[in-house]
């Protein structure tokens, strides 16, 4: 997070307001508060890691796995992507939401629904049943290891638009699934007294 930019103003009216003699400049003060600022969110954050905050348990996709296998995976787990694994369990990619539109030449499952509504029994020239997942699935992707901080769970997720993050051990294998939701929700309960 970044610092509050102080103004010369607003550090004498806070030095003001302090019963009796304060031997201070405001670059001394400016200093001090940057320091104490910086101890305050990595206490207020230390206790936050990836493994800490990840959901267990998802079963992944495989690589050869169909587009409508994934597709049931995705509903019958109630998630919007999920991380594809090669035979070691490592990370190889993620199916989403998004990668399905792509498929289907629609941008928004609202556009999807008027072209399901506008031409009933039309065709999509697309067949999930004939496509496995690798070709689908969004790759390289963004994960973090189960000892990710706050500041790296941060830039993983500013990395990628996506609302999920696989997250895995030091060798890339899945270990759970880090929802942007559960991550904001955390670290705002934190925020809040």
């Amino acid at each position: 997070m970044p610092d509050l930019e102080l103004s010369d103003d607003d550090i004498l009216d806070a030095m003001r307001r302090i019963p009796g003699y304060i031997d201070i400049t405001t670059s001394d003060f400016r200093e001090v508060y940057r320091l104490a600022h910086t101890h305050a969110l990595e206490r207020l954050f230390a206790s936050i890691r990836a493994g800490n905050l990840m959901r267990i348990g998802a079963r992944p996709l495989r690589p050869d796995m169909r587009m409508d296998e994934a597709a049931r995976a995705l509903v019958e787990q109630g998630m919007k992507s999920l991380p594809v694994v090669d035979d070691g369990g490592c990370v190889i990619g993620v199916l989403t939401e998004t990668d399905f539109l792509g498929r289907l030449h629609a941008d928004s499952f609202l556009e999807l629904l008027l072209r399901l509504v506008e031409e009933p029994g039309g065709t999509f020239g697309h067949r999930c049943h004939e496509t496995p997942v690798a070709e689908a699935m969004t790759a390289p992707v963004v994960t973090v290891t189960e000892d990710a901080s706050f500041r790296q769970i941060l830039a993983a997720f500013h990395a990628h638009p996506g609302r999920s993050m696989p997250v895995t051990d030091a060798n890339g294998r899945l270990r759970g699934i880090l929802l942007r939701k559960d991550f904001i929700t955390k670290c705002g309960a934190d925020l809040v007294p």
